[in-house]
């Protein structure tokens, strides 16, 4: 039984140490982008943890570095001026990255305004030839030619007859009455 714990605890204890490391891989590794000019670091300075955004984190070690000048320590002034630089890099190598990005997608923003607007020029340039072609205008009224539609075998319809003033009409003949029967030309016969 003792081989079996002793198995058992090497096993876990290469498997700790496997994950211990997997989780230290990153450790060594700056996070890149934005993010980094509001994370919140604890830096390890000669006076102990300072904790806060870079830009706290600096104004903090600018401070500590001026107290120490005005105290006569050079060392401890020359460590904090070191340590606030560190952080002073850091922050501008963010910015420059954040100002990166935003160029990149305002460029990657006007290329796709240019794209829409010479889209919308081509619908209308499109819809100006429509409304130009020949073919969609309105055609001109052409006078009635009855020897060329005899001709040519076409039938008029009547949108196409030109409209003619008609003929008054003659009065209607009054009809007749029972009484008059009698005296009609048919009645005669």
């Amino acid at each position: 039984m003792a081989q079996r714990n002793d198995s058992q605890r090497l096993e876990s204890i290469s498997m700790r140490s496997s994950k211990s490391r997997s989780r230290n891989k990153n450790r060594n590794n700056r996070p890149s982008g934005g993010n980094i000019i509001n994370r919140v670091f604890d830096s390890s300075g000669p006076d102990g943890k300072v904790r806060g955004t870079p830009q706290q984190i600096i104004e903090k070690y600018n401070q500590l570095h001026r107290d120490a000048f005005l105290s006569g320590d050079r060392v401890d002034a020359e460590n904090f001026a070191q340590h606030a630089e560190h952080y002073t890099r850091l922050l501008a190598e963010a910015q420059r990255e954040v100002d990166a990005k935003r160029e990149e997608q305002e460029e990657q923003n006007r290329q796709r305004q240019a794209e829409r607007d010479r889209e919308r020029q081509e619908r209308l340039k499109a819809q100006e030839a429509a409304a130009n072609d020949p073919a969609n205008m309105d055609q001109p009224e052409v006078p009635d030619a009855p020897q060329e539609q005899e001709a040519s075998g076409l039938v008029e319809t009547p949108e196409e007859k030109p409209k003619r003033p008609r003929k008054p009409r003659a009065p209607r003949k009054p009809r007749a009455t029972p009484s008059d029967e009698g005296n009609t030309p048919e009645a005669a016969e």
